[in-house]
């Protein structure tokens, strides 16, 4: 019964998987800046089509980011818009 037990609880835990990559500052991104990562999303769309360093100094000039955030979003938009 332990075995069994302890099979069922090992891959409970590996199901869990941590987030990776530029998203994982997305929790830290809400928290700071008070809006949800949507938000951001809807706003880069204002500037889609201008290159990614244009688009990071968007969110810092116009809305008060910081590199690193501006970084991440700008990262993950491009990646889900076709390179936008």
């Amino acid at each position: 019964m332990w075995l069994i037990y302890l099979r069922v609880r090992k891959n409970s835990f590996m199901s869990e998987e941590k987030v990776k990559g530029p998203k994982s500052y997305f929790p830290s991104i809400e928290k700071t800046y008070g809006k949800p990562i949507s938000h951001w999303m809807t706003a880069l769309a204002a500037v889609a089509g201008k290159t990614h360093m244009e688009q990071v100094a968007f969110l810092k000039n116009d809305h008060a980011m910081g590199h690193g955030h501006a970084n991440a979003i700008v990262h993950v938009f491009r990646a889900e818009h076709g390179g936008a």
